[in-house]
Order: structure tokens, then sequence, then C-alpha cells
């Protein structure tokens, strides 16, 4: 990288925080979402085409099943300590399951992302 070019370190999140409020890896504004998990098709203040990195649902199937164990081993848990009627267990459980998974593959998506333009990856034989 460049001194005074736009990839430099200076002023840019730090790799979780940059996930976490889904910030694009070379400006640092928070545009890399156009949707709860779906990625803008480019950086509105900086343009960089986001289109061009293949981050794919590779979190997702890791997420859901990580979420879902966790998930299942609190509702036993629950049932065991508590024994609440089965309406409690559908009252909590969905709504924490489904914003576990999105929130988390929110995060995982824009860490793949960030992490791909960071390391330079690509796909083999492509040169960008």
């Amino acid at each position: 990288m460049q001194p005074g070019s736009p990839d430099t370190e200076t002023g840019r999140p730090s790799l979780a925080e940059a996930a976490l409020f889904g910030c694009c890896p070379r400006c640092g504004e928070r545009t890399l979402f156009d949707g709860v998990v779906k990625f803008a098709p480019r950086c509105s203040a900086c343009q960089l085409d986001y289109e061009r990195f293949n981050v794919g649902d590779g979190p997702a199937a890791f997420l859901t099943l990580i979420i879902g164990a966790l998930i299942t081993g609190l509702a036993i848990w629950l049932d065991a300590a508590v024994r609440p009627p089965f309406w409690v267990h559908i009252l909590l459980w969905v709504p924490i399951t489904i914003g576990a998974v999105l929130g988390g593959l929110r995060v995982s998506k824009a860490l793949l992302l960030i992490a791909e333009y960071r390391n330079k990856a690509g796909e083999a034989g492509r040169s960008e």
C-alpha cells in the first residue's frame, strides 16, 4: 500500500468493528449492507464494487449448527429447571434463534468480505 492511497490503515476501523457495523473495507463508511444480510452492490461513498468478492453462504451452515446447538441446550436446560408450558418455549426461542442467526450471518459475511479485501484474496487464475 502506498502512503496517501485510499487503502492506508489510518482511520480505518478494526476488523471486528468493521464487521459488526457493516463498514466498507476501503473507506470505513457504513455502506456494506443493502438489507439485513444482503450486500449492497457497491459502496456509495468510495464506489468499491462489493460484487467482485466471493463470500457466498459458507458461514450459514456453520452458524445454523452452532446456534442451533446452543439454543437446543438452553431450551433443554430451561425445560428441566422451570418446566414452562410449550408456548413459552415458542415465544422465547423462535425470536432468539432468528435474531442470532441473522445477526451472526451479517457479522460473519462482513468479516469474510473485509478479510478478503484486506488480504487481497481472490479466485485462482483471476487477476485484478
